[in-house]
């Protein structure tokens, strides 16, 4: 085990699934409500982490949100930004494609001009010093309606030269996807790629309507696709990449154990799945930490390790070009690792 600790170490990485208000840590929290006179229910760190103790979706999005009002400036929104990407480059992870959530701000009075300025401050600083690429996902709160939405994307256009795809998130019951056909065409006419939380806590319906519907790219999470084979074999004859979240699933509950883990299946069903850390801050692990926990839960074995890192590097939206250089890279080092063995 120890081995392929290091191997997932040494590989380099790219995450697809990462929410940046959700890499807000309980001393940035603090730190940044003390900056912004902003009133937190805490009274310290440790009082936040006591908080981070929630079993479903929905009680994780109340503090998620809550967490959200210590964001107020640009310092406050690359502050966040870079002490995820320094995280990156302590694991190794030279790809990100990241979410965010302007509903969360602009409902708040916070301007596109003042979070999209802070996001590209730090996205500039790590690709110029770390070697970090990355790409901005804007995603739509799905408890929120469609016009909702609608809005967001008109304010974001002065911004789309920022913006790679738009996504859909927030709490998945009773928010269906086809709700946001209309806007997630009108991304597709902007030229935006797209990608939809689906088939979390939500079910095997939620994804066909995230394909059907919304014509995604991506299909984020996706572990009740494999409740029905006929969405299983589409989503392998179709290519559609699945970004799966190992902690994320175990703490708000759609597994009851990391053994329990379908991680394995989805590999051996030929699904394009790849791992990532979604709120890291809140579920308890980075990228590495997330192998981790597979490795010593149900045997993720070297081979399933180099596979799930090559299939993200191609399902990201990079250039193909891009992809291939860090493919040839990562087939370097298996072959490294085989003759070695």
């Amino acid at each position: 085990m120890e081995t392929l600790r290091k191997l997932v170490e040494q590989l380099p990485k790219a995450e697809l699934h990462i929410h940046i208000e959700g890499s807000l840590e309980p001393a940035m929290m603090l730190e940044l409500a003390t900056r912004n006179a902003v009133e937190l229910p805490y009274a310290d760190v440790d009082e936040i982490r006591k908080a981070y103790n929630f079993n479903c979706l929905q009680d994780f999005l109340d503090i998620y949100y809550s967490g959200m009002s210590v964001l107020q400036t640009k310092q406050d929104f690359h502050d966040l930004t870079w002490a995820y990407l320094q995280r990156c480059q302590q694991q190794n992870v030279v790809h990100c494609e990241i979410f965010f959530d302007p509903q969360g701000h602009t409902e708040r009075g916070i301007g596109f001009a003042t979070f999209m300025a802070g996001f590209k401050s730090a996205l500039d600083q790590a690709e110029s010093e770390l070697g970090i690429s990355s790409k901005l996902i804007m995603c739509f709160l799905r408890h929120l309606d469609e016009q909702s939405a609608f809005d967001t994307l008109e304010a974001a256009l002065p911004f789309l030269d920022q913006i790679t795809a738009v996504g859909l998130d927030s709490s998945e019951m009773g928010h269906p996807p086809c709700r946001f056909e209309n806007v997630f065409r009108r991304a597709a006419e902007l030229g935006l790629k797209r990608v939809a939380h689906a088939g979390e806590e939500g079910p095997p319906e939620y994804v066909y309507e995230a394909l059907n519907c919304l014509f995604v790219d991506r299909i984020d999470h996706g572990n009740r696709a494999l409740e029905d084979p006929a969405l299983v074999k589409r989503l392998v004859d179709e290519d559609i990449p699945l970004t799966v979240c190992p902690q994320s699933n175990l703490r708000l509950a759609v597994i009851g154990a990391m053994a329990e883990h379908p991680i394995r299946e989805m590999l051996a069903l030929g699904l394009r799945a790849g791992i990532n850390s979604d709120d890291p801050a809140y579920f308890g692990g980075y990228m590495n930490e997330n192998f981790f926990a597979l490795i010593d839960a149900v045997g993720l074995t070297r081979d399933e390790i180099f596979l799930l890192v090559a299939n993200s590097f191609k399902s990201s939206f990079l250039a193909p070009h891009e992809k291939q250089a860090h493919l040839d890279r990562i087939t370097a080092m298996q072959a490294q690792q085989e003759g070695s063995a």
